[in-house]
């Protein structure tokens, strides 16, 4: 986990740009559309752990573009989210998988139920001049 570090505002360039589409003048006019780029190899307050695993994961660049909203500020708040939640996403440390056999039972049910479908397709051909 992200050990309670939670990526910090200062650390993220934010670009306002117009946003694309149909929306009329209110659209055309205003830059609410979020450009945020976050940089984890360049972030001083990153624990050093948890850097390796973002960069592991995300590579040295997060970027994130949001126009879900008309206020820049709303969309600013979304952009941050996300930038959030794909840090926490990639500082998750996954279990190593550990090797298992087969159970007895399973092996059972698979070799029967390889019988049952050898039965099925013989039964399906035509029948021999011995029978």
């Amino acid at each position: 986990m992200t050990d309670g570090w939670v990526v910090p505002d200062e650390e993220v360039e934010v670009h306002f740009v117009a946003s694309g589409g149909p929306g009329g003048q209110h659209a055309n006019r205003s830059n609410t559309k979020v450009d945020a780029v976050f940089r984890p190899a360049e972030s001083p307050t990153m624990p050093a752990d948890l850097r390796e695993r973002v960069l592991a994961k995300l590579g040295p660049v997060i970027r994130v573009a949001v126009d879900d909203e008309r206020s820049q500020y709303r969309n600013r708040q979304i952009a941050m989210e996300r930038i959030r939640s794909r840090v926490s996403q990639a500082s998750v440390v996954q279990r190593k998988r550990r090797a298992t056999r087969p159970t007895r039972g399973s092996k059972m049910r698979r070799i029967e139920g390889k019988r049952r479908r050898g039965d099925t397709k013989r039964l399906r051909r035509r029948p021999s001049a011995d029978d």
